[in-house]
C-alpha cells in the first residue's frame, strides 16, 4: 500500500533557491524523494515530487505544515497530499 507515499506540488514565480529550500526541509524531516519533475512555463515554476515518509518520525500533518511554512517564506504555493488520495481525486470512473 502507498500509506507512506506523498505527492508534493510547488508552484509560483521562478526564483533562485526554490528546489534547494524545499528539498532541505524534506531532508531535515527524513522524507525521501523518489521522483521529481520540474518545469518553467513563461517564468512560472512548477515542481512535482513523489516522496516516501516511512523513515520520518514526523506525522503527515507536521510534514505538510513544515512545507507550507517554507512555501510562505519562498512566496510559492505548496500542496501536500497522500498519494492514495491524490490518485482517487484524479481517477475518472
Amino acid at each position: 500500500m502507498d500509506d507512506n507515499k506523498i505527492i508534493i506540488t510547488v508552484s509560483g514565480a521562478d526564483k533562485v533557491g526554490i528546489v534547494a529550500s524545499v528539498t532541505a526541509v524534506l531532508a531535515k524531516l527524513k522524507v525521501n524523494i523518489e521522483d521529481i519533475k520540474q518545469t518553467l512555463i513563461q517564468g512560472h515554476f512548477v515542481m512535482f515530487m513523489l516522496c516516501e515518509t516511512s523513515e520520518s518520525e514526523y506525522s503527515f500533518k507536521e510534514i505538510k505544515n513544515s512545507l507550507i511554512e517554507e512555501g510562505n517564506k519562498l512566496e510559492v504555493e505548496i500542496w501536500v497530499q497522500k498519494k492514495g488520495i491524490f490518485e482517487k481525486m484524479h481517477t475518472i470512473e
